[in-house]
């Protein structure tokens, strides 16, 4: 209780922040007449009184957070958030269930796009814009997450830069670093979006999809106000524009804040994980369209181009659009990028996955121990970016690489003794550890995840948490040793 405590008193006062998110889905209901403002303002008042009743019942235990604190304060924001996210939800959707309500909002909080609604394109407005608002406001709390707080914590792959980010890491106070962090990324973030709103307007969508998929491109969220996703709008300068800002939003907001302080793009050049995820993805999308043109699906090179361009990008950066069924192009293309979605994004994004930084770790040390056969005496650093990584960075690197793959083979043995098939299974847990959305047969991009039971639903509950709190940070709290003096 002695950790708890304090750790709850932050809880309440996030609560009541968060309850001011609620403004812009009634702003919405009242613009649009879709009669939902009723339920978003009595969503509002709960979130508000119960945060406030938590701050005033944990006010004598307030405390200065330390680090262990920390990894708890992480895990109870992502889960209670979601929990209180439901009640507008279940408010106006018939028959919604709060398993499939909490599934709905940590998939929008982890920015990870799955969904188990139906009927998307007759959803009052306000409904889905609470949607895309949890995808955004989920990936700006990610880029805290991944830049400010889990490096501080000592879990997050990003830590080894320490000296490039503003200010002194502090083990025992993470306000003021968090507090200045946050500040920096979220003027970076808010830019962005607006300039992603106002180029998807450009490119044909009404002000309203402009402003939601630009919530989910920059959260790289994948939400739709479409049960067809991109696919709804047939449109090569939507789907290029789109491209873009995933492509913006797959690389280190620390990285676009350096290059918006320095006016300069060479911070863009000398950032190792960006240049490499970039060169992945796009190098994938010229090659696999050659495949599938070569394998007759599309007769055009250009036209799979253009369709293997947008879905590649979408599930390597771990977006989650679509906008086409990708799930029936021949096998190899839909698992490869899956593959993407483990590797790709880098850290400091709004990505998931292993991110790129901890590919490049583990295959330098790869290398390093093949040169170590051949010269055993030979000492050979592992460098990135300049710097020389310490072998402890490169040991915890391969432990979290070990738990994720661990994890996802306990998830999938998990949904297939339950009654899925091993692709659907294999895919749900890829997709959903790697917060990118939709993944293939029974939950393909021409589907969603509605046909799962309860039981399977919260198991990629848990995925998505899993993975978007780096593993380390969700499982330490089931540890006994935790939760010792």
């Amino acid at each position: 209780m002695n950790r708890l405590l304090p750790t709850a008193h932050v809880i309440g006062l996030t609560l009541m922040l968060f309850s001011l998110a609620y403004l812009m889905p009634i702003v919405s209901a009242i613009w649009y007449s879709d009669g939902t403002e009723w339920e978003f303002l009595v969503s509002m008042t709960i979130t508000l009184a119960s945060g406030y009743a938590i701050w005033v019942v944990t006010r004598r235990f307030q405390r200065e957070l330390k680090p262990r604190d920390g990894f708890l304060l992480v895990v109870l924001l992502w889960t209670v958030i979601a929990a209180f996210a439901t009640l507008p939800l279940m408010a106006e959707i018939g028959g919604l269930s709060f398993t499939e309500a909490y599934f709905e909002t940590t998939s929008g909080l982890t920015t990870t796009g799955a969904t188990v609604l139906h009927g998307l394109d007759f959803l009052p407005p306000s409904i889905n814009l609470w949607r895309h608002e949890l995808n955004w406001l989920g990936g700006m709390g990610i880029i805290v997450l991944a830049v400010a707080i889990l490096p501080l914590l000592g879990v997050g792959g990003r830590q080894l830069y320490k000296a490039e980010t503003p200010g002194p890491m502090k083990d025992t106070q993470l306000t003021p670093r968090i507090t200045e962090t946050a500040k920096n990324l979220w003027l970076i973030y808010f830019g962005i979006t607006l300039a992603c709103i106002g180029a998807l307007k450009w490119a044909g969508m009404s002000w309203f999809d402009a402003i939601c998929h630009a919530f989910a491109a920059m959260s790289l969220g994948g939400f739709s106000t479409h049960d067809a996703s991109i696919g709804y709008f047939h449109s090569p300068r939507i789907e290029v524009v789109l491209i873009i800002f995933m492509l913006i939003a797959g690389i280190n907001f620390a990285t676009h804040f350096t290059v918006w302080r320095e006016k300069s793009v060479k911070p863009y050049r000398i950032d190792s994980e960006a240049k490499t995820f970039l060169l992945l993805v796009l190098t994938s999308c010229v090659v696999l369209a050659f495949y599938l043109e070569d394998k007759g699906v599309y007769h055009s090179y250009l036209t799979a181009l253009r369709n293997v361009s947008f879905n590649l990008v979408s599930i390597a950066t771990d977006c989650g659009f679509s906008s086409v069924n990708y799930n029936k192009w021949p096998i190899f293309v839909p698992l490869w990028m899956l593959f993407l979605s483990c590797i790709s994004v880098s850290s400091g994004s709004t990505g998931g996955g292993i991110k790129m930084i901890r590919t490049i770790l583990l295959f330098k040390q790869g290398w390093r121990e093949l040169l170590s056969l051949i010269h055993p005496r030979a000492v050979v650093p592992i460098k990135v970016g300049g710097h020389i990584i310490p072998n402890k960075v490169v040991f915890s690197v391969q432990g979290f690489i070990f738990l994720y793959f661990y994890s996802v083979v306990t998830l999938t043995f998990i949904l297939v003794i339950s009654g899925m098939d091993f692709l659907s299974a294999f895919s749900a847990v890829i997709a959903c550890i790697n917060n990118a959305g939709p993944g293939l047969n029974e939950v393909g991009p021409a589907t969603n995840y509605a046909a799962l039971s309860a039981f399977q639903t919260w198991v990629c509950s848990f995925a998505m948490l899993l993975g978007r709190l780096e593993l380390f940070t969700l499982l330490i709290v089931f540890t006994p040793a935790f939760w010792r003096k």
